[in-house]
This record gives C-alpha cells, structure tokens and sequence, in this order.
C-alpha cells in the first residue's frame, strides 16, 4: 500500500494564495532557507503551486487568479535568531509589521510581510516553558 503522504512532508501545512508566488518562493528561500520543492507553472508562467519546505514544515502557495484572489494570511514561524532574521527579511525587501520585543511570555516575537502579502510573525523561545 503507498503511502498516504509524500515522504519527508508533514501532515499540516499552510496553503497561501498570493499576489507574487515566485517572489515569496524567493523570499522563503533567502530569509528562512527553505528548500524549494515541486513547482508547476502555467503557461502564462505563473505558479500553479509551488511548495517549500522549512526544517520540518512544508508550506504550498499559489499565485492568485480571478477565481483564488490572494488573501491575507498570518504564519508563525520559530527561528533560532529572531533579531537577525527579521534584519535579512527587511534587507530582502519585507514591510515591517512589528520589531521583534520580548512580552510577556516566553518568545521574542517581530513580524514582517513579504512581497506576496504574507505576514510572517518571526519568534525565538527565550526561556524554557517546560
């Protein structure tokens, strides 16, 4: 019997409809080193669907068309430095949404929205929650 998922990907995963799915593969790719996965084209050369995947997360996107409009979406995301990831999101041409602070639980949290209209909130665990 094959298997109900491909191998390596993981049961949940965010499916964006953007505005520029090339420009967010290429924001993913730089600012969080995600390694690009399938691809398909139309023959307009927008993207069909496109998939990446980080660490241990997949994450699919498509551009939008008349019938998907591109919608706001919000994904969290833990890196192992937030401060500089945000600054190479920034350097990489994102909007910044917040500067990554540290509240009141345990994260140091900041958020920035990439060409494709995804607002990625970036985090770093700064204390045990165990």
């Amino acid at each position: 019997m094959p298997a109900f998922k491909p191998l390596g990907y993981n049961s949940v995963s965010p499916y964006l409809i953007v505005k520029d799915a090339a420009a967010s593969l290429a924001f993913l790719t730089e600012v969080f080193a995600a390694t690009p996965l399938r691809q398909f084209p139309d023959g307009e050369g927008r993207l069909m669907h496109a998939e990446a995947k980080i660490e241990d997360t997949v994450i699919m996107l498509a551009d939008a068309t008349p019938d998907w409009p591109a919608l706001d979406a919000h994904v969290h995301i833990y890196v192992a430095d937030v401060d500089a990831t945000y600054a190479k999101a920034l350097a990489f041409g994102a909007e910044s949404v917040q500067v990554p602070v540290k509240k009141q639980d345990a994260d140091k949290r900041g958020g920035v929205k990439d060409a494709g209209g995804t607002t990625w909130w970036i985090a770093t665990q700064m204390e045990d929650t165990v």
